[in-house]
């Protein structure tokens, strides 16, 4: 599921923080960087954070509300983030599933005679198999 949220970027100056302030007025959600470009990463991130989270409680994502319903403080600037939540998911979904699989049994024999940690095997052959480097 690919969406767009508006977001409000506003420059800050402060003693303990220089950078841009962000808000996602569609989440209630806010962030901040150093600078424009991780202001916008780190939106993504909350975005994508959040989406996850409702998904995993059973609720509905919602959808972007229209650039014209809001209201942007005066010194601050209107832009958007765009998410590929599935993408999102699977990119920093790190949870551990269990698999159960077939062997014969004189290569569990051997594998466990040589100590192999047989999950770790089936990752290293899995990321390999499917051109996936280390993350």
């Amino acid at each position: 599921m690919k969406l767009a949220y508006p977001i409000i970027l506003t420059e800050v100056s402060e003693k303990h923080f220089s950078g841009y302030a962000v808000n996602v007025p569609d989440l209630d959600i806010d962030t901040q960087g150093e600078n424009i470009a991780e202001a916008i990463s780190m939106a993504r991130d909350a975005i994508g954070m959040w989406a996850c989270f409702e998904i995993d409680e059973g609720r509905k994502v919602s959808q972007p509300s229209n650039m014209d319903n809001i209201a942007v403080p005066s010194g601050s600037t209107l832009a958007f983030v765009d998410i590929d939540i599935d993408a999102y998911r699977r990119a920093h979904d790190s949870r551990s599933i269990r698999k159960n699989l077939t062997l014969p049994s004189w290569l569990n024999d051997l594998g466990e005679h040589a100590g192999v940690n047989f999950s770790q095997v089936l990752q290293e052959a899995l990321k390999t198999k499917l051109n996936i480097q280390d993350r």
